[in-house]
């Protein structure tokens, strides 16, 4: 079958990767427009077009400011596509897209649909203390991750988890439940599923807002946070250094539950230990970054910050 896909991120490009390697008719790529980043606003083309550069430099690449355009869906249907592939693109699809491919427009969503819809499935289920995610393959609708399911595959939420680490695992898992649903179509042996609108919840984008710790909360839920947003783009809290404040990013820690003390209050600070309070519970930091600096593991960080540094609560 002729595929058209859909992508931007690093979870898309790997999947991508793996259609053209594993002999798909991958016939057109689409991916976001360059991105300006840092203070020489540089564009940076997404990780989908880093790939497609690098390795499969043959395939027509699209990089359109919106999809839906009339201009670029009469450029799309010209590859006479027979399958849509969309993974995490950055941008809903509207009908005229969708209606161009003979046979289905199929998206892989990093949840267990119909739970977490959305921009941030995986981060989200972290945060929220999942025990359990996993891929959802569905046939793409007009309403955001809403379609008929294809395909799920479950995977368990490991106490410690983080969100990099289980990215990594939901993508390996998505390869071979792709090439199962992508088989079931050409073979038109493909069966739907309608999602439970009453199981229905959402996964919206990180916000700065969701990055900040509050000390009040239990350490479980801000355990929850530091790993869900881990490695990126970190959880972060206020504090005093040398008089001055910053920010601080906690990409690992752990939690202690027998430990206790006033939101915020520092129950240790020694050569390589730092532990903070929490509402109940308490954390222990394993990795930090403080402004302006490089993230260091808690023992080189306080090496070169020897005295106490106070959490601003």
């Amino acid at each position: 079958m002729r595929i058209v896909f859909f992508g931007t991120p690093p979870f898309a490009a790997q999947i991508l990767n793996y259609l053209i390697e594993a002999g798909h008719a991958v016939v057109g790529i689409v991916t976001r427009p360059d991105k300006p980043r840092g203070r020489s606003l540089q564009l940076i083309p997404s990780a989908v077009k880093a790939l497609v550069q690098e390795k499969w430099p043959a395939v027509p690449l699209f990089q359109p400011v919106k999809a839906s355009t009339e201009p670029f869906v009469e450029e799309v249907k010209q590859l006479k596509p027979d399958v849509f592939v969309v993974v995490a693109y950055g941008e809903i699809i509207k009908e005229n897209l969708l209606k161009v491919p003979k046979k289905m427009c199929i998206n892989i969503h990093a949840s267990l649909l119909p739970k977490y819809r959305g921009a941030a499935p995986i981060q989200r289920a972290i945060m929220a203390g999942e025990k359990e995610t996993g891929i959802t393959i569905i046939e793409m609708a007009l309403q955001m991750d809403a379609g008929a399911m294809l395909g799920m595959e479950r995977v368990e939420i490991g106490e410690g988890t983080t969100f990099g680490e289980l990215q990594a695992k939901l993508c390996e898992m998505s390869c071979p439940l792709v090439e199962l649903v992508l088989k079931q179509i050409e073979q038109g042996t493909i069966q739907k599923i309608e999602q439970n609108p009453m199981d229905v919840t959402f996964a919206p984008k990180i916000s700065f807002e969701d990055r900040i710790i509050h000390w009040d909360k239990s350490a479980e839920e801000i355990h929850n946070q530091i790993r869900g947003l881990s490695p990126e783009p970190g959880a972060l809290c206020a504090v005093q250094v040398k008089g001055q404040k910053k920010s601080l990013t906690i990409r690992r820690a752990k939690k202690i539950l027998n430990l206790s003390g006033k939101s915020g209050q520092c129950l240790s600070y020694k050569k390589n230990e730092w532990i903070v309070a929490c509402g109940s519970g308490a954390i222990s930091l394993l990795e930090v970054q403080l402004e302006g600096k490089k993230s260091m593991s808690i023992d080189e960080f306080l090496r070169g910050y020897p005295t106490e540094i106070l959490v601003i609560a």
